[in-house]
């Protein structure tokens, strides 16, 4: 498209996961719309890198060949088996997940680059919806709809719309102006991650790991097997904890990899192949409006992560789904009111946020490491609480045996 169009009905900000996936849901349903980011894809973003079932699922949902690609795309997106605990103590729980997914045989979620995987959804998107290297400027809301300037080639362009999508990440000008969003170091994680390659593996191979080693806490090391023999790796930490202790990831990070037993081993031919750069995580250990008079906010501009495993792809781009559906039925209402968007917002939480409780809850635990180890230990012994673990990570659903005071009972009791 070479003209910004004076009026669309539907303007997505940022074409990441969450507004591409609003998208690309939108042209299924056959709705005009816009989407617009400051960025050139393709473009990197610091992340952890990997793509959860719920990922997997949304691929399936969309009926497109999605999957195929993928999984014939070995130079870039390596399939993701299962995720291994390491609890302070140092024992692992390892988690395998199935692969049956959506009646087809396939891993339950891939590990790809950012840089790659943002990119395979933009390539996805028609042309004709999106617009590269256009900022938002600033924007109104008024009775005939969002009035909004943007930049684009060295010129600034009005757009009227009807209904706004902040998917703009955790800056989000849609969630600051529109839903009061003010950054919270008690529900912000900050992270570091560096791409690092001749790192020796661990026992699961495709198996992404968690490590909760005692420096860390609250926090975790993660170590992700990437294709071509490279690795994303990284810390994060609650920004509260930071703050306080006055914490230098980047110089925990080294010091953990180069002198850590369970590491220093795997680590010691490995070669940096990236700088160690920072960014933040908004995670969804609160709950904030994701909707209002004609606005919906998705993904990281929602604040949707998980706070335990700080997995967000999945939870952005299932929102962008949400999304969608909710914009479908405003625009055949004719209402864009806050009452009628407001069952997005519902929805939202409704299908997430159980899970970010859980989360929520799990990142609580890991301030007290002897309670942290008492549950691998007992995962280790206990199939039934295996299984149960195992089925959190692959179903949202089945996390309500997590909620239920009996199961902690039988854990307990049971060995």
């Amino acid at each position: 498209m070479s003209l910004i169009p004076e009026y669309i009905p539907v303007l997505i900000v940022g074409a990441g996961p969450a507004g591409a996936t609003t998208s690309l849901f939108l042209t299924k349903s056959g709705i005009n719309h816009l989407v617009i980011d400051k960025a050139s894809f393709p473009r990197d973003k610091i992340c952890g890198d990997a793509l959860s079932g719920k990922v997997v699922s949304l691929f399936a949902d969309l009926g497109l060949n999605y999957l195929d690609e993928i999984e014939a795309n070995t130079a870039e997106f390596l399939p993701c088996l299962g995720i291994s605990f390491v609890a302070p103590n140092g024992k692992c729980l390892s988690v395998p997940f199935r692969t049956k997914v959506a009646g087809r045989e396939t891993a339950a979620g891939f590990i790809s680059k950012r840089i790659n995987f943002d990119r395979f959804l933009v390539d996805h998107l028609e042309p004709t919806r999106l617009i590269q290297q256009c900022e938002l400027l600033s924007f109104e809301r008024k009775a005939d709809g969002i009035h909004a300037l943007v930049k684009y080639a060295g010129e600034t362009y009005p757009i009227r719309t009807e209904i706004i999508v902040g998917a703009e990440g955790d800056r989000s000008l849609v969630a600051k102006q529109l839903a009061g969003f003010v950054k919270s170091k008690n529900h912000y994680s900050a992270a570091v991650r560096a791409y690092y390659s001749g790192v020796t593996p661990g026992p699961d191979e495709r198996h992404i790991e968690l490590l909760f080693l005692k420096e860390a806490l609250p926090g975790y090391l993660w170590v992700f097997p990437l294709p071509n023999g490279q690795w994303n790796v990284g810390v994060g930490m609650l920004s509260a904890k930071v703050s306080k202790r006055r914490v230098n990831l980047k110089k925990l990070m080294e010091e953990l990899l180069q002198t850590h037993p369970l590491l220093k081993d795997r680590f010691a031919q490995a070669r940096l192949e990236s700088p160690v750069q920072g960014w933040g995580l908004p995670l969804g250990s609160q709950c904030w409006p994701l909707s209002g008079d004609r606005f919906l906010l998705t993904g990281d501009a929602g604040s949707m992560i998980d706070p335990f495993t700080g997995e967000g792809i999945g939870n952005a781009m299932y929102s962008g789904k949400l999304a969608a559906e909710a914009i479908k039925n405003a625009l055949e209402a004719r209402d864009f009111s806050a009452k009628q968007l407001k069952n997005y917002e519902i929805k939202v939480y409704a299908a997430l946020g159980e899970e970010l409780q859980i989360g929520t809850t799990l990142l609580k635990l890991t301030n007290y490491p002897w309670m942290f180890n008492f549950v691998v230990g007992k995962a280790l012994k206990n199939s039934t609480l295996r299984e149960t673990i195992t089925c959190m990570f692959e179903d949202i659903n089945l996390r309500d045996k997590m909620r239920n005071p009996m199961f902690y009972l039988r854990l307990l009791i049971n060995k």
